[in-house]
């Protein structure tokens, strides 16, 4: 597979690409929480058990710059911030899924108990 070059960063494979662009801690586990509606930063944030705001703030921003997920302003008194998926971020959730159903069946392999 020939190397490819975009934003200053090289890249080998396209599956390093894709993982450059939804890999990471939170960024697949966001674009899952937001698959079937829209939800605040807040919703976001408590809906992990461990995240700081700059660390969700920062996964969003990128989220919504590569396109995934789209950010909407309210003019309202507080102003209203949610995000949602756009139909690229919705491209993502079957491999999503699949990665998902692939850990848990690891998990399972390799005798792991998960803590409710």
């Amino acid at each position: 597979m020939p190397k490819f070059i975009t934003d200053n960063k090289v890249y080998y494979t396209p599956v390093e690409y894709v993982l450059a662009k939804v890999g990471g801690t939170y960024k697949m586990p966001l674009l899952w929480r937001l698959k079937d509606k829209a939800k605040r930063f807040s919703e976001l944030k408590n809906s992990f058990e461990r995240i700081s705001d700059r660390m969700l703030s920062k996964s969003l921003k990128e989220l919504v710059d590569d396109g995934f997920v789209a950010k909407s302003v309210y003019a309202e008194v507080p102003v209203k911030v949610e995000y949602h998926i756009t139909e690229k971020g919705k491209r993502a959730i079957p491999i999503i899924s699949n990665l998902r159903d692939y850990g848990f069946q690891l998990i399972s392999e390799d005798g792991i108990e998960i803590a409710d």
